[in-house]
């Protein structure tokens, strides 16, 4: 059996500190990320109440593969 995935729950988001990517800070909604443990955190920084997605290792790999292949650009 597969081990369980943790949840933004299982964390203390009190102590987390959120790494802002954009390089404008004045952005309203600038994507958040946090590398909490063994999991990789990424919400919008404009709704720090909001959803939180929670990324294993392997899937943030393939998510940074994906961006740098250019998989999620706009045509």
């Amino acid at each position: 059996m597969l081990p369980m995935k943790p949840k933004a729950t299982d964390f203390d988001l009190s102590s987390i500190t959120w790494i802002n990517g954009a390089s404008d800070h004045d952005l309203s909604d600038p994507v958040e990320v946090a590398f909490v443990e063994d999991v990789i955190l990424m919400r919008n920084g404009g709704q720090a109440d909001g959803a939180i997605l929670v990324f294993t290792q392997l899937e943030w790999e393939a998510f940074v593969a994906g961006v740098l292949d250019g998989e999620f650009d706009y045509d």
